[in-house]
């Protein structure tokens, strides 16, 4: 029995599928099911019923499993604790964050941290909130990063890491950089959304009560599933959309004077990392929260919210 096996053993068991847990521990499938099954024979104990689709782990490999967490934590921990003793930050971390966020944060902030901190593994995955608060939950994510507050999210941690205004994006030029728009003012009819589930959807919603889109032919049902498709959507067949404030600076020039900003209060929307629990990972999330709130304070119209700001809830 070795610490790769225990880890094998808790990746089929929150899979319930051999081929996946196979991908997630970056091995083959034959590989991870006879690494499983010698440990099945070295306990003498039958820890999953392969018989059943999914596949489904037994009474008493349910209490294995359990016992195998805890040890892999406890060796977690201990490497932990070694680092910081070595004064390393280091160690593995599974992050889930929400699209919206990480096509600005991965490509520039994460990739930055990871540059500087050689001896830590992240995986990152892109997911909608209520799957990352439901990851956090089977221990799949270690942390997420996610629109708050989030009624769902009311039991895990959460710490603040930066606001962001949510601006206007339209079809027309914006020729007076100096007028603001109100939402009363908005054709709601011709509004692009990204698809159920996505919390910037539900945003715009609350900032505006929203019409069916009359640009779109009426047999077509479609919501998007990232920003840059809103954007070309509102490019090519006119519209508007709501873009967040991260968003502006990946544009070009036309595009940029497409952005109009709403009357105060703006409207913005608060980012925050949620964990379940403080864990052995506590030194990595904090690094990493202070390492991007470091940088937004230089890109975003404001950091902490003040009067002239209103938080546009995500539910």
């Amino acid at each position: 029995m070795n610490l790769q096996q225990l880890e094998y053993l808790i990746a089929v068991d929150r899979h319930k599928h051999f081929g996946k847990a196979a991908q997630s521990c970056f091995i083959t499938q034959p590989t991870l099911s006879a690494m499983i099954q010698k440990l099945e024979d070295e306990l003498d104990l039958k820890i999953f019923d392969r018989t059943t689709h999914p596949i489904r782990t037994t009474d008493i490999g349910i209490q294995i499993v359990e016992h195998a967490k805890t040890i892999t934590n406890e060796v977690n921990e201990l490497r932990n604790k070694a680092n910081l003793l070595n004064n390393i930050i280091g160690g593995k971390i599974n992050i889930g964050i929400i699209p919206t966020v990480s096509t600005y944060i991965l490509p520039n902030e994460i990739f930055k941290f990871l540059g500087e901190n050689q001896e830590i593994e992240m995986a990152v995955k892109e997911m909608t909130t209520d799957s990352i608060i439901k990851a956090l939950k089977s221990g799949e994510l270690d942390a997420g990063i996610i629109a708050t507050p989030y009624e769902s999210a009311n039991e895990f941690y959460t710490d603040f890491i930066f606001n962001e205004e949510l601006m206007l994006y339209s079809s027309g030029i914006n020729e007076d950089k100096d007028s603001f728009v109100s939402p009363e003012d908005i054709n709601t009819d011709k509004v692009w959304l990204l698809e159920e589930g996505n919390c910037l959807k539900t945003q715009f919603e609350n900032i505006c009560q929203l019409k069916e889109n009359s640009l779109k032919p009426k047999n077509l049902d479609f919501l998007a599933s990232n920003m840059n498709t809103i954007i070309h959507m509102v490019d090519e067949v006119g519209g508007i959309s709501i873009l967040p404030e991260l968003a502006i600076e990946q544009l070009n020039k036309e595009q940029k004077n497409k952005i109009s900003r709403f009357r105060k209060p703006h409207p913005y929307r608060e980012i925050s990392l949620i964990y379940y629990k403080p864990t052995y990972k506590q030194k990595i999330i904090d690094e990493l929260k202070t390492h991007i709130q470091e940088s937004m304070k230089q890109k975003l119209n404001f950091y902490q919210a003040t009067e002239d700001f209103v938080n546009i809830k995500p539910q």
